[in-house]
């Protein structure tokens, strides 16, 4: 691995660590590196979406900025706001020699604005070291900027005849501790989680994240329901509601049936994460109803398997819905 590449993975992962937190402002890493090879500064998006990655790795290595270069996972903004300053103007500030970006903004406020200020003042620019990494890690962002609303992943946990519950509708609980904890990891990724009123009046789901040191990042929780209010609960009347969440970057929907065929009839589901377990229920309740599918060739080559993994006994198997470009 070239050291652009090692240090872009370095960025990469501190914008992770900002997925369910920088919205409605992108999950931005950003690492600075002195001449002499030595990381001075590192950054991610603070929650809420400010400050901005570069500003905080900038202030963490302060004069030492000069002549550096500077790893970013996404193209310094240059819009003026009154949360804070251009990432563009304190980089311009700061001095670097050189700027390594993995993604061009597509934020039409920024789009190239920054590379080009950059580079009229004499800073080189590398641009698209890490770029499809950038995109997977930023896809929440990247929804809402191009489709106008979160990106919605559909969590289920499926028997091996894909059963969610039994005819009672029990399913406490069909997968093992691991694949819980996963869950629990996912949620700690998204912005907002959601369930529909019949499981939320069965389970009384608290749907916060229990694992250490993350118990901060438990999402805010949304009911998909026409029925009144619950306190410490959002609304959504409707799968379309998503597109008014304009301070959601990702969405995890979590259950049940009703609702999960509900975002799916929609066409408003971008991943799916499927936690398999080695059981087999029989007759009980199936995971999804009419879809809106009159034939089976319909079907086919709407979704992509981009990952499987074993947690445990169980199995995670995630789907990634194929859309034109």
């Amino acid at each position: 691995m070239s050291d652009d590449r090692k240090l872009m993975a370095e960025a990469l992962a501190l914008g992770a660590s900002a997925v369910g937190r920088s919205a409605p402002n992108p999950n931005v890493g950003c690492v600075i590196v002195s001449p002499g090879g030595k990381i001075v500064g590192r950054g991610a998006t603070a929650a809420g979406g400010r400050p901005h990655a570069e500003a905080i790795a900038l202030e963490k290595a302060g004069k030492r900025t000069k002549g550096a270069t500077v790893y970013v996972t996404l193209e310094p903004c240059v819009h003026a706001s009154e949360r804070g300053p251009a990432c563009t103007d304190l980089l311009l500030a700061a001095g670097p020699a050189r700027v390594v970006v993995a993604l061009k903004d597509p934020d039409p406020r920024t789009t190239g604005k920054g590379i080009a200020r950059l580079r009229k003042a004499g800073i080189a620019v590398t641009l698209g070291v890490g770029r499809e990494e950038a995109k997977r890690s930023l896809g929440g962002w990247l929804t809402r900027l191009t489709l106008g609303r979160p990106r919605v992943t559909l969590k289920l946990a499926l028997s091996i005849d894909g059963k969610i519950a039994l005819p009672s509708g029990e399913s406490k609980w069909i997968t093992g501790e691991d694949a819980r904890r996963h869950v629990h990891l996912e949620r700690s990724y998204s912005d907002m989680i959601l369930v529909g009123r019949g499981t939320f009046m069965a389970d009384q789901p608290r749907l916060d994240v229990r694992l250490p040191g993350l118990e901060a990042a438990s999402p805010r929780r949304a009911l998909l329901t026409r029925g009144e209010a619950v306190d410490g609960w959002e609304i959504l009347e409707s799968p379309q509601d998503v597109y008014r969440l304009h301070d959601v970057n990702d969405l995890l929907v979590e259950g049940g049936s009703a609702t999960a065929t509900a975002f799916l009839s929609a066409d408003l589901v971008d991943r799916i994460l499927i936690y398999r377990a080695p059981i087999i229920v029989g007759e009980g309740k199936s995971s999804f109803g009419y879809v809106g599918l009159d034939a089976v060739a319909d079907a086919h080559e709407r979704w992509r398997l981009i990952d499987e993994q074993r947690l445990g006994v169980d199995r995670l198997e995630v789907y990634e819905r194929v859309r034109d470009s």
